[in-house]
């Protein structure tokens, strides 16, 4: 049994890495010397956003929507080649677009990202993922997918969908050496959050972070990185919430 706390070598998929929580994960996980193909969508930005990372990091980029299937198998069946098989599939792609429940356009959106690109990618990385003897994935959901708040509606059913499609894959996929958790974030800094005023931040947190704060994408960077280790070959199933307390707050 492996139960080294070192993924040096590791082959990872990060999707959304252009910025927030994906920039952040897959920047540590280069750090950490995995190989790392990092995923976003055409105009994110991507690779001037990795250009700060060291000459020797081993980070292949792929600009893909992963609402396009074909993209997405390409990139995925890409990858794997070049690296030689997969390890590590974690997905932090999404998007957040307050709408009134009626706002059909925006449920369309939200799920074609948020959902249904976890299952592409997912999907698409299972016969990599099954070679592999340290498989692990590793959706990003929210504390959305333990609660709700108003307007944003297809973003919360999304992410409940995230948590139990995360649930699924653990017990349909432990049997093949896989294992499925899930990341929880709260209030952190990323692109989703920095319309929010600053005064209006630190109301909030004061209000209902007990920790007092908003978190940084490297904090849920390390959350994940802790998830993927070899060493986590017992965990599965399970949701970590990385919001500084507030999901248990009453």
């Amino acid at each position: 049994m492996n139960l080294s706390r070192s993924i040096k070598g590791s082959r990872a998929i990060v999707t959304g890495a252009a910025s927030g929580i994906g920039h952040a994960t897959a920047a540590l996980l280069a750090e950490e010397g995995a190989f790392v193909g990092a995923l976003d969508r055409p105009g994110s930005g991507l690779e001037a956003s990795l250009a700060s990372l060291p000459d020797n990091a081993k980070v292949e980029t792929r600009l893909v929507d992963v609402t396009d299937d074909a993209l997405v198998c390409a990139a995925v069946n890409d990858l794997a080649g070049k690296f030689g098989g997969l390890d590590i599939v974690i997905n932090c792609a999404g998007v957040s677009l307050p709408a009134a429940i009626g706002d059909e356009e925006a449920w369309e959106r939200t799920m074609q990202v948020n959902l249904y690109g976890v299952h592409r990618v997912v999907r698409a990385s299972l016969p990599y993922l099954e070679k592999s003897t340290a498989a692990r994935i590793v959706n990003v959901a929210s504390t959305e997918a333990l609660g709700a708040q108003p307007f944003v509606s297809a973003y919360t059913a999304s992410k409940h969908g995230v948590l139990g499609f995360t649930r699924a894959l653990a017990v349909e996929l432990g049997r093949r050496g896989i294992t499925a958790n899930a990341i929880c974030p709260g209030p952190i800094h990323t692109g989703m959050t920095a319309n929010i005023p600053h005064e209006a931040k630190e109301k909030f947190a004061r209000r209902r972070v007990p920790l007092g704060r908003y978190g940084q994408p490297e904090e849920v960077a390390h959350a994940i990185l802790g998830l993927v280790l070899p060493s986590s070959s017992f965990i599965t199933g399970a949701c970590l919430s990385v919001d500084g307390g507030m999901s248990i707050q009453n």
